[in-house]
């Protein structure tokens, strides 16, 4: 969706001479057209948090999915399937920790990987 901002093309055309009055007339002008600037500017900006705000909610309901269906697998899982599995897997970082035949017993906690 575009804007097209409500100014007017007199806005930015230019004097012959500039006095006191007409030099308080250009100075309103650029006021107004730096007002407009803003509005343009803030209304392109509430545009986009309302798509990135959809965004998030579509990624945290997939997320959830993924780790509802991961906890799932887990369960169903037999202790030689995640072994394997865990030998496929490029090594951890320091902040995820290793899937072991523990974590997939049906009483284990905790958020999926």
């Amino acid at each position: 969706m575009t804007f097209r901002p409500p100014y007017s093309p007199s806005l930015f055309r230019r004097k012959e001479r500039a006095s006191g009055a007409s030099v308080v007339a250009i100075d309103n002008k650029i006021e107004q057209a730096m007002d407009l600037v803003k509005n343009h500017l803030m209304y392109a900006v509430r545009e986009e948090v309302e798509v990135l705000k959809e965004q998030i909610k579509d990624l945290v309901e997939k997320n959830s999915q993924l780790e509802r269906e991961n906890s799932l697998l887990r369960t169903l899982a037999s202790p030689e399937q995640l072994e394997k599995f865990q030998a496929r897997l490029p090594p951890e970082t320091p902040e995820k920790q290793p899937v072991t035949p523990k974590d997939a017993s049906p009483h284990a906690s905790g958020s999926a990987v």
